[in-house]
């Protein structure tokens, strides 16, 4: 049975919070907690629940996928600033895959491997529009909104940063040599990729806007007007130098295509290039990950400072750090103003009351933790 997830009233109070927060007139963070492990309030579908949406085959209806994920979302409720979001996941970087990758399926991940190394003098990149995983993904969308009509925001697909799509054809360390040996080849490839990639974001937002009540994308932030977290995971191996050459002038470009551009900052091997993102005007915030064997999230106090300083906004998530929402009050400490903070959780139901109460500590909206209703 369809159930409808968000009441319009719901809606445009989340609607109204983001508009402010973007605009710098919500004098509060953002605090998205979704709480899971409530009863869905309807059978459980046959199909198993994948998070990689590649890993169904092909001729498994797009309409019985989209029931799958209904049924997950039945069993969570959205407090705060949250509401219910998913994304047509198939991997980081899937644009790969209509440049010619071959994409792999394994248990937590996906991989795309390139059909065959070229040099990057003679490896072109171009968009294929008839790819089967662009097709499925253009289906997934489709039947998502004609399920759910805007009671559910659809995220946009995980399409890649650009460098990390030409890495895919350029494996190892071949792409780090390249920039040495063939630099003005590694810029006309990167601007192959960049145009791929806004080919694919086009063609899925025209299909998302039919019903979508915004943008959000792998990061559920949300906004009324075309939002992206970028990304660049292979700028770790370089350093300032090559970065300001090789990413920052496509980087550029990306975020001028957007109205509310992210950028994701992974490790502490990315720490070096926050000087020149933050140097982006267009650029309007900064997602930090510190990464598998880094201090939690509570620990980089200068790191948020400087990003404060700059004047962009601020995203973390509560998993990564043992205060778990505790964090917001570690972040308020440590830099004074966290309007410009976005904190994003998912806990199961036992942390109901915690989240009602660090909600009501930073006069956000509760919301409504009722079960969701039949349409």
């Amino acid at each position: 049975m369809k159930r409808k997830h968000f009441s319009p009233e719901r809606w445009d109070v989340v609607r109204q919070a983001y508009r402010e927060w973007w605009d710098g007139t919500l004098d509060r963070p953002l605090i998205a907690v979704t709480l899971h492990g409530y009863d869905p309030g309807r059978p459980e579908p046959a199909l198993p629940g994948y998070n990689f949406l590649s890993r169904y085959a092909l001729e498994t209806p797009p309409q019985a996928v989209i029931d799958r994920m209904d049924y997950d979302l039945a069993g969570r409720r959205f407090f705060g600033d949250a509401f219910p979001s998913v994304w047509i996941n198939f991997g980081p970087g899937v644009v790969a895959t209509f440049l010619g990758a071959t994409l792999r399926n394994a248990e937590e991940t996906v991989w795309y491997q390139p059909p065959e190394v070229r040099e990057i003098t003679e490896l072109r990149l171009r968009m294929n529009s008839a790819n089967p995983w662009f097709r499925r993904i253009g289906e997934l969308k489709q039947a998502a909104m004609a399920y759910w009509n805007g009671d559910v925001q659809v995220g946009m697909t995980d399409l890649g940063g650009t460098l990390d799509l030409v890495s895919t054809f350029r494996p190892g360390e071949k792409l780090l040599l390249d920039l040495y040996d063939h630099p003005e080849a590694v810029h006309q490839r990167s601007w192959e990729a960049h145009e791929a990639f806004w080919q694919a974001f086009r063609a899925f937002e025209k299909i998302l806007s039919a019903a979508n009540p915004g943008y959000t994308c792998w990061t559920p932030i949300f906004s009324e007007t075309p939002y992206y977290m970028l990304q660049c995971d292979f700028a770790y191996m370089i350093g300032p130098e090559m970065f300001d050459r090789f990413v920052v002038p496509e980087l550029q470009a990306a975020c001028r295509r957007l109205d509310h551009a992210f950028f994701h900052l992974d490790g502490p091997g990315m720490l070096p290039h926050l000087d020149s993102l933050l140097s982006i005007p267009e650029l309007k915030g900064i997602q930090w990950v510190p990464g598998a064997g880094a201090p939690d999230i509570s620990q980089w106090p200068e790191v948020y400072r400087k990003i404060h300083a700059a004047g962009k906004r601020i995203q973390v998530a509560v998993h990564q750090s043992p205060a778990g929402l505790g964090i917001v009050d570690i972040l308020a400490e440590q830099i004074g103003d966290v309007s410009g903070l976005i904190v994003i959780g998912g806990l199961s139901r036992d942390h109901e009351n915690e989240t009602r109460a660090v909600l009501g500590k930073y006069g956000a909206d509760v919301g409504s933790p009722s079960a969701p209703v039949a349409n």
